[in-house]
């Protein structure tokens, strides 16, 4: 049965959709049934697999609001054992219409945890990319998962908003989902020769030494323009710097989840 993952920080730019593409890919690499969830409007995660937003039929949307079955949605990707469930922005209007079936109280706003259910004895792990903010696609996604990873830009706006992102998720475990926890802190756009990096990740390990995953990622353009190829770092740049340092972090995700 997959286990389930959710990236998530409030804030944006922080390198949390890449990071979803870029572990999802590695651990699919590795042998895994991958299924990555895009969640978020913008549908960064779509074309960061290649995938044609113009063409789609259904989308992750139609899921969420009950108007297609989970299955007619799921994509299988030109690389290994990763599928996808994409996103564009209609499902910006889907928190809206959320809202209104809560409001209703129609059983059917369940549609998303439902049709998890239905698939996950198909897949080893389901990643999720979240919104960046705290929203109601938010709140579903970590309501139905077993861990959240955050990705965490090393600057102090980020360190910032470190807090109000974990009051959330211990409110959500608390009213939504006791398993809910934390799988780990993945700082992103890492450059240990300033610094603020130093003095970020110092400010970290004071208080989340155990939660901070062992390897950073760094700032390269290799990962920076991947996405442009519509295609993770692990098939744009296999032997690269960025390539090797987030097959670490999947391989250290594995073990704590």
């Amino acid at each position: 049965m997959a286990k389930i993952v959710s990236f998530s920080n409030q804030k944006g730019g922080v390198g949390k959709t890449t990071s979803c593409v870029n572990i999802s890919a590695q651990i699919a690499n590795k042998g895994k049934r991958v299924l990555m969830i895009d969640m978020d409007p913008q549908g960064n995660a779509t074309s960061g697999l290649g995938v044609p937003k113009s063409k789609l039929k259904k989308t992750i949307y139609d899921v969420v609001i009950g108007k297609c079955d989970i299955s007619d949605a799921i994509i299988k990707t030109r690389f290994k054992n990763l599928s996808i469930i994409p996103a564009t922005i209609n499902l910006a209007g889907a928190e809206i219409e959320l809202h209104d079936l809560e409001e209703a109280n129609d059983e059917k706003f369940n549609y998303l945890a439902e049709g998890i259910e239905k698939i996950r004895e198909d897949y080893d792990y389901i990643f999720i990319d979240c919104p960046p903010s705290l929203g109601m696609l938010t709140v579903k996604a970590l309501s139905l998962s077993d861990g959240v990873v955050i990705p965490m830009q090393c600057e102090f706006y980020s360190l910032e908003g470190m807090s109000q992102l974990f009051n959330t998720i211990k409110r959500i475990h608390q009213l939504f989902n006791p398993s809910l926890r934390i799988v780990g802190i993945l700082l992103t756009m890492y450059n240990g020769r300033l610094t603020l990096t130093n003095q970020v990740v110092n400010e970290l390990k004071k208080y989340y030494q155990d939660k901070l995953f062992k390897v950073p990622i760094s700032r390269t353009v290799r990962i920076s323009e991947a996405p442009g190829y519509g295609e993770p770092i692990c098939y744009h740049d296999p032997y690269g710097k960025g390539s090797l340092e987030y097959a670490a972090v999947a391989k250290e995700l594995m073990t704590r989840i």
